[in-house]
């Protein structure tokens, strides 16, 4: 008898032994494999592991910065994302290191500098306490540069490589400070510590002084400039005295700031994040991008001032936009491939942008724009485990309509419908509802390798939602699922499975839940309200009680998570708590449910994990548990992605489209 076996054996031994009022919850077959625990998970079967594999082989690239004439990217070759070299478009990966950790934030060593490396981070299981690593490119030394313990983050060089800042919450393990220290001496002192979470956006072209942020939530924030020599902080005033600031960012040769807002305007409300300069010698105020109904996402400046690039999030697709700078004028731009447009950065000698792309049919890649003759060059291709790239499934935009109205009509909720090829004529297509987390997240249309399996090995299709709460809809939507409100969130899911109903296509019998992180707990409450209507659930390090996770999660993002959810310590909320949390209604959850964890998770304690999966199984129902103990919010190392895929996918084969037992 195989060791699964032997266990299964035991654990139905003793409950046929134990007293009928012990035998409520149904035995579990346990296994533990290295780093790996698993519940209930049966065998992987051979088949549905090879079927599998080329789709888990497929692997992307992103722009990390540039080193003279050559770029960092991070992407993986063995188990983990690591840093590698390019010198030329399609130019061999020099990998440059090799850690069992994947990198974090990589910073290279400006232009202007005389240095000639990068700053990484990395961290120890997924528990997200990352230290800064300096890798030196001529002795390929790597010196560590944080305490070795606390949480350290958002590193940034100033303009001549002179001076390091970040953001770290070693000062008392609660609050997020901002740290500078001369980088040739390396000697770390605190700049901001007044309280809070807090970071260095960017160094004034003379170094001397420091801009920064003060998070509060997704929808506030508070600007700054901090004198880097004396540590004095004034506070920028704030138009209609709360709003969200990103990317704030010295204009050059100190023509005032250019940033990122939906501050008021003229003292009329903003329902978007538009891209603003101010300069206040000259009080010269201007909206650049005033006639774009769409949130300003990203914001990059050359190092010679010459241009400003932004990217705008227009219903899930990013798009790139080049100013020419002082006057502000469009830069023509060949033509991208449609998709989603990232990790912008200009070359040191300023002549050249490079973005990460990313379609619905393509991994991420890097490309390059030479400003001066609108050439693009494509500078990495990425593997797609030597599948027929023309044969994924890129997604359609649908919008359907929720329970409230807007204007007198129907709240309409956008969703990406991947819908499989070649379906029979007559056959309804079983569904997965992919639910974003954050709640401030956003689905987009990006590769997607579990889609492109589901779509086109087993004919099933996915959906990706964006319910209210999601970010790129503007500041109203984004707001309407805040404390109180969080339910209304699963209604827009139970209007999709009306939705799916109303499809010829669709199978409404044949519903699957999927989500992480906060859409681990809209799986769970989706499943709590609809379980006659959703044949089977996916939580991956999910919250199932927002008072719990309140109290355990890391002490350094409690107050910015009260700020969405709503705050444990208050009564009434307290109240609205112990009514929406799964894990008081778990015996409302009918259908079989996975829950997958890692065991270092600073997000949401495993703790969520365990507490759900116990109260399911104690009310008779079957429940499959995955936890690692090498991973933390979310699986990043390869063979566990792999094992959790595969057992995905059987799941799905036996409780949503029936499969293999």
């Amino acid at each position: 008898m195989s060791p699964r076996g032997s266990v299964l054996a035991l654990a139905l031994l003793l409950a046929a032994a134990a007293p009928a009022s012990a035998q409520k919850s149904p035995p579990v077959a346990r296994e533990q494999i290295g780093n790996r625990i698993s519940e209930n998970i049966p065998t992987i079967p051979p088949a549905l592991a090879e079927q599998l594999s080329r789709y888990q082989n497929t692997r992307g690239a992103t722009f990390a910065g540039w080193s003279g004439d050559c770029m960092l990217i991070s992407t993986r070759f063995a188990e983990t994302a690591q840093a590698h070299r390019v010198c030329q478009p399609m130019g061999m990966r020099e990998q440059l290191t090799f850690y069992p950790e994947p990198l974090a934030a990589m910073e290279a060593a400006p232009g202007a500098s005389k240095l000639d490396g990068f700053v990484f981070g990395k961290d120890v299981g997924g528990n997200e306490f990352w230290q800064l690593h300096w890798f030196d490119l001529a002795s390929r030394n790597t010196t560590l540069l944080t305490d070795g313990k606390a949480r350290n983050d958002g590193p940034l060089f100033s303009h001549d490589g002179k001076q390091f800042a970040w953001s770290s919450t070693v000062r008392n393990g609660k609050d997020t400070d901002v740290w500078v220290m001369d980088f040739a001496t390396r000697q770390p002192r605190v700049l901001v510590a007044q309280g809070g979470q807090w970071n260095a956006m960017d160094f004034s072209p003379d170094g001397k002084q420091l801009l920064v942020l003060k998070d509060v939530s997704a929808a506030e924030s508070y600007p700054g400039v901090v004198d880097v020599a004396s540590g004095k902080l004034e506070m920028f005033p704030v138009d209609g005295g709360k709003a969200a600031l990103k990317d704030f960012r010295y204009a050059p040769d100190g023509r005032g700031v250019y940033y990122i807002s939906d501050e008021p305007i003229d003292g009329r409300a903003q329902e978007f994040l538009t891209l603003r300069h101010h300069d206040p010698a000259t009080k010269k105020f201007e909206v650049l991008t005033a006639s774009t109904q769409w949130d300003v996402a990203d914001l990059s400046i050359a190092d010679d001032g010459r241009y400003l690039a932004y990217t705008t999030n227009e219903d899930g697709i990013y798009k790139l936009h080049v100013l020419s700078l002082p006057s502000h004028k469009e830069v023509k731009l060949p033509t991208l491939p449609l998709g989603v447009v990232v990790n912008l950065g200009f070359s040191p000698d300023s002549k050249r942008l490079a973005v990460t792309l990313n379609s619905a049919t393509s991994p991420s890649d890097v490309y390059v724009i030479d400003l001066r003759s609108g050439r693009l060059a494509r500078w990495t291709r990425s593997e797609v485990g030597g599948l027929d790239a023309a044969k994924f499934v890129a997604p359609t935009l649908v919008h359907y309509p929720t329970f409230d109205t807007v204007d007198g009509k129907p709240r309409s909720i956008p969703a990406f419908y991947y819908r499989p090829a070649n379906v029979p004529a007559g056959k309804k297509i079983p569904v997965v509802i992919n639910i974003h987390g954050g709640p401030e997240g956003q689905s987009l249309p990006t590769f997607n390798p579990t889609a492109q399996f589901l779509a086109n090995e087993l004919g099933v299709a996915m959906l990706l939602p964006n319910v209210r709460g999601s970010e790129g809809y503007g500041k109203g939507y984004l707001g309407l699922d805040n404390a109180d409100k969080r339910e209304d969130s699963v209604k827009d899911i139970g209007a999709l499975l009306d939705w799916i109903a109303a499809q010829p296509e669709l199978d409404a019998s044949r519903v699957g839940v999927y989500g992480g992180s906060y859409g681990g707990y809209m799986v769970l409450s989706s499943l709590m309200h609809y379980s006659d209507r959703i044949k089977a659930g996916v939580d991956i390090v999910g919250i199932s009680h927002f008072g719990t996770f309140l109290k355990n999660t890391e002490s350094y993002r409690r107050d910015l998570r009260r700020a969405e959810y709503g705050d444990e310590r208050d009564a009434e909320m307290a109240k609205v708590f112990e009514r929406i949390s799964p894990l008081n209604h778990a015996d409302r959850i009918a259908s079989p449910l996975f829950v997958a964890q890692g065991k270092n998770d600073p997000r949401v304690p495993y703790t969520e994990a365990e507490q759900i999966v116990k109260a399911v199984r104690a009310n008779g129902q079957p429940v499959w548990f995955l936890l690692y103990d090498d991973e933390g919010h979310g699986f990043k190392k390869k063979t566990n992605v792999d094992y959790f895929n595969a057992a995905t996918m059987l799941f799905w084969q036996q409780n949503l489209i029936g499969g293999p037992k």
